[in-house]
């Protein structure tokens, strides 16, 4: 809520070549010998958990893994070529909790860890499962660095989304962790829920390999789902948690879509991009856990480095806290591959 960036010079990897030389990488974040990165993040997101039901079913979600280690490795740097397999990372995880419900990962751009949290609450939906750990990572390396600015989408300058003067996006880290569970379950464990996953949807648009479409009709048919599952009322939705990476292209077509979707009703929109970046397949599920804080202490953030509104965001966004009126707070990601996907997120019991 204090509106300060932690996207800064970038001291991990030499960015000289590269047309920004900044993100929002977390400052002590050190390789552990042979290991990537990805690990030691992981260790301290596990480091504030509790015990997870050893019959929990595990989605991670991430868009490179241990990609770093790759690198290393390009470099003649001793590194466990196996940290670049998604699927050695959610072993890592399954392993450290002791899981034997099944588990999957899911890739899907930067929607990852939103399709995460609509796929484990599918599963408890159906039957398969009565408690999902959503677990989502990834870390800012160069491999990533160098691949979005090659497609011109980085900005020299902390990203400002929503804003008239926007220069494109900049990447960030980190790691997140839900678990879902059906009423049984929680109450099996003791458990009190801090929110109500109540709607979710996921669409792609078919328009292009890296822009959305401009009408917005993948995000705006992912908001509807989403929206006539959890049987609310567009009317209920106090807030939105956009996507908002600074880019042209996708700001402007979420304010397109917010618009039809809402009409001429001024449901406050925020990014927190601006603050931590984009942290790519783990961005939704830290929207996510930043929604239940905010629904948890009634008030929405500021858009950091949003000063000159977008023509469409004028009175939907604000460089400044706001306090929340509601109960209800729409969450949406966008992806490669014109991906699109939508939650729907409730205020729990405790604060």
């Amino acid at each position: 809520m204090l509106g300060e960036s932690g996207i800064k010079p970038v001291t991990r990897f030499r960015t000289d070549a590269y047309n920004s030389r900044i993100a929002a990488c977390i400052e002590d974040l050190e390789r552990t010998g042979e290991r990537s990165m990805i690990y030691e993040l992981l260790d301290r997101l596990f480091a504030t958990m509790g015990p997870v039901p050893r019959s929990t079913f595990l989605i991670t979600a991430s868009t490179k893994a241990g990609i770093d280690s790759l690198e290393r490795i390009s470099h003649g740097i001793p590194a466990d070529a196996r940290d670049c397999l998604l699927s050695h990372v959610s072993d890592y995880v399954s392993e450290r909790f002791a899981l034997v419900g099944g588990r999957m990962h899911i890739n899907a751009a930067c929607a990852s860890s939103t399709i995460a949290l609509g796929q484990g609450a599918s599963l408890i939906e159906m039957g398969r499962a009565d408690s999902v750990l959503i677990c989502c990572f990834d870390v800012v390396t160069e491999f990533i660095f160098s691949g979005f600015c090659a497609l011109q989408a980085m900005s020299p300058v902390p990203c400002m989304p929503f804003d008239v003067n926007r220069k494109g996006m900049n990447i960030g880290e980190g790691a997140a962790a839900m678990l879902l569970m059906n009423d049984h379950a929680s109450k099996r464990e003791g458990k009190t829920p801090i929110g109500d996953l109540l709607g979710w949807s996921v669409t792609n648009d078919a328009v292009h390999v890296t822009a959305p479409a401009m009408d917005g009709c993948g995000l705006i048919l992912a908001i509807e789902k989403a929206l006539k599952r959890s049987g609310l009322p567009k009317e209920a939705v106090s807030a939105i948690c956009a996507h908002g990476t600074g880019t042209v292209y996708n700001d402007l077509m979420e304010l397109v879509s917010f618009k039809k979707i809402f009409g001429e009703r001024s449901v406050p929109v925020f990014s927190v991009k601006g603050a931590i970046g984009h942290t790519m397949g783990a961005a939704g599920g830290i929207e996510a856990a930043l929604c239940l804080k905010s629904l948890a202490a009634g008030m929405i953030p500021p858009t950091v480095g949003f000063s000159e509104p977008e023509k469409g965001a004028e009175g939907l966004v604000s460089s400044q806290p706001r306090m929340l009126d509601g109960e209800y707070m729409l969450s949406t990601n966008s992806g490669f591959g014109g991906v699109n996907a939508a939650v729907i997120i409730g205020k729990g019991d405790i604060s």
